[in-house]
């Protein structure tokens, strides 16, 4: 389409709509802007059809439609947050991620327990999946029925609202999830398809015989080979086989269809006119199919994102995306965009890489695979940012990558397998009390389930009532987190992890969650046991008030705001990593010892700190720490860490 021609377009549809005037400036330029390309990315995914033109006409109706619904106190935030820039790089920023039910009850008690939230130092809050499932197909809501109606479990569409309220009159966040990748099976889309509508027939990948599943499965892997082998379903009503690439009740969405692209389109502004801060993209990996491929991060499902993107930017600019792309270190960096739409696809990442390198460093107490893989995160562009998390909701994954660990001196494989029988407490030398999820038998790949605490060692410890080792895994609980804190981005930290919460296996019990082992890490959360953070020396205040602790020192200095300001520092003792932040002439060490045993470091590592300075200063004790000569030493305790200021006037 040419310039004049697009440009025509957009000032009738405005007219059209009544969008002109001083009033919705600000709005049409943006519109103006970006229209062009708009239209690029929509045609590199659809230049083939006929109704090219048609479809995207109705994309920009869509576009304006959300502009329009927009109430006044959300177009006030977004101008707000541009005025702040990168409002999501700032230190003052610090996730939970929590299961309404299993967190509070319902949406309507969420409101009473923001109070906590902000004492602990909580001002972002993730809600996970609130929306319409099945229940007992539910993957924990991320098989959505209804993608605007919230479950009854939680409450209502009004309930989330009130929340949001609640939320903004704090300076509070919230971010929730979207689905994009694939439906219930009980959608209204999935129920029309098996009525014979071709219409959303066409909204997901279906097949008369079995001819074009056998061969694209050849190149696709599994994503759960134990429960849910294959990436194809047969529907017996529809008489087809439908994508069902996660579980048989998630049917997967075609997004060679533009109609689907404008339906989710139209869900996001949904979202986000509902006042949501970050929009967590669920699985864009998979968002497009093609075949002969892996159906994982093709080119295609990045234009869909930056389509996505530059859409928001327009009509809701105000809302940030997270792409939760759990993959290969360098394809996680691909999310936010490379060459010219560097900035415009994913806001935020998953740090999913550093989080395995902290499991794999407590483990082995082996820091050099964590030092080795910062040449690849450290690439992330300037203006995004990481979630950085020791845990979540899902499994913990390996992900990093082979010559990395080649490079340290280990087999990959074998490395892997110890890792696994380590965190999966298959080792009687293992304070861990994981378990193996998503076993593939023929690979014998897998990944880790279990809570933050056990996985550091806490439920052994208190079922033998060994304080000594209670208190290594409080050390280690808070070792993991402090390194996540500070590193730079969002931290986000997952309930019950503020209070030791060890595995819940009552799941066993539920058989619409006993085939899924990550439910031992999403615990009911008993508030009588958290009152116990108020009782001082126990494991609850131990652990709170440390976690609390360090959320105070991110938040007193500006040097942690995410600025790219991060330098990782040579340690010459493999059991100890650290980095330094800095910002102007500010300077902050942040050091960790991932070993149970006592280590020293030289103070060679401070040897950059100019202006003469003589003394460290710990934020996280209070305690003071000369500088000795390059070969003296610095010694740690099993698990400590330091934060160390150089206050240099």
């Amino acid at each position: 389409m040419e310039n004049n021609a697009l440009f025509s377009i957009i000032h009738a549809i405005c007219e059209k709509n009544n969008i002109k005037g001083i009033k919705h400036q600000a709005f049409i330029d943006r519109l103006i802007g970006n229209g062009k390309l708009l239209y690029f990315l929509f045609s590199q995914l659809y230049s083939k059809r006929e109704d090219l033109e048609s479809v995207f006409y109705q994309m920009l109706e869509l576009i304006i439609k959300a502009y329009k619904e927009r109430q006044s106190q959300f177009l006030k935030r977004d101008e707000q947050k541009h005025k702040g820039g990168a409002w999501f790089l700032n230190r003052e920023l610090v996730g939970m991620s929590l299961y309404v039910d299993r967190f509070a009850g319902d949406l309507s008690a969420m409101p009473e327990k923001l109070e906590y939230l902000q004492d602990l130092g909580v001002s972002l809050v993730h809600l996970m999946p609130l929306f319409e499932s099945p229940e007992g197909a539910s993957d924990g809501g991320y098989a959505v029925s209804n993608y605007r109606v919230v479950d009854k479990r939680f409450g209502t569409i009004n309930d989330l609202k009130k929340l949001q309220q609640s939320l903004q009159e704090k300076n509070m966040y919230m971010m929730i999830d979207i689905v994009l990748n694939h439906t219930s099976n009980q959608h209204e889309w999935a129920n029309k398809a098996r009525q014979g509508d071709t219409f959303y027939q066409d909204f997901y990948y279906t097949y008369n015989d079995r001819a074009i599943p056998n061969q694209m499965e050849v190149t696709m892997p599994e994503v759960f080979p134990e429960s849910s082998p294959g990436s194809f379903s047969y529907d017996e009503q529809m008489n087809k086989w439908v994508m069902s690439v996660f579980h048989n009740y998630q049917w997967d969405l075609n997004f060679t269809n533009p109609q689907v692209l404008k339906a989710m389109l139209d869900t996001i502004f949904f979202y986000a006119n509902l006042g949501v801060d970050i929009l967590r993209i669920d699985a864009p990996a998979f968002i497009w199919k093609q075949m002969g491929t892996t159906c994982q991060n093709l080119p295609e499902a990045h234009t869909i994102l930056q389509f996505i993107k530059v859409a928001v930017e327009i009509a809701t600019p105000g809302m940030a995306i997270l792409g939760e792309a759990i993959v290969a270190p360098k394809q996680i960096l691909e999310y936010f965009g490379k060459g010219f739409f560097t900035n415009h696809e994913c806001d935020l990442a998953y740090n999913a890489t550093q989080m395995a390198l902290q499991w794999d460093a407590l483990a082995t107490t082996d820091t050099r695979n964590m030092l080795a893989n910062q040449h690849t995160i450290l690439q992330k562009p300037k203006g995004t940012t990481w979630i950085n998390y020791t845990r979540c909701h899902d499994d913990i994954g390996l992900g990093f990558e082979d010559h990395y660990i080649e490079q340290v001196g280990y087999n990959p494989y074998l490395h892997r397998e110890y890792l696994k029988n380590y965190l999966g407490g298959r080792l009687e030398s293992s304070p861990s009390s994981g378990d193996l999820f998503g076993v593939n038998p023929k690979t014998n790949d897998a990944r880790i389930s279990g809570t933050l605490a056990s996985l550091c060692g806490l439920e052994k410890a208190i079922n033998k009532n060994d304080e000594e080792a209670i208190q290594m895994s409080i050390d280690k609980i808070l070792l993991m987190q402090a390194n996540s804190i500070f590193l730079g981005g969002i931290p986000m930290i997952f309930y019950g992890d503020e209070f030791g919460y060890t595995n819940d296996y009552s799941y066993l019990k539920d058989p619409g969650k006993s085939y899924d082992n990550r439910w031992m890490h999403r615990p009911m959360i008993d508030w009588k046991k958290n009152a116990n953070a108020k009782k001082k020396g126990t494991v609850e205040q131990r652990i709170f008030n440390g976690l609390q602790n360090l959320l105070k020192i991110r938040k007193g200095h500006s040097v942690f705001d995410d600025n790219n300001n991060l330098q990782w520092l040579e340690s010459h003792n493999r059991s100890i990593v650290g980095f330094k932040r800095i910002l102007n002439e500010k300077q902050v060490f942040c050091l960790f010892n991932y070993s149970p045993d006592p280590q020293s470091l030289t103070f060679f590592a401070f040897h950059s700190i100019k202006y003469g300075v003589k003394k460290l200063f710990n934020l996280y004790d209070g305690s003071y720490t000369v500088i000795g000569k390059a070969n003296e030493s610095l010694s740690f305790k099993p698990y400590q860490f330091y934060v160390f200021s150089v206050e240099t006037n």
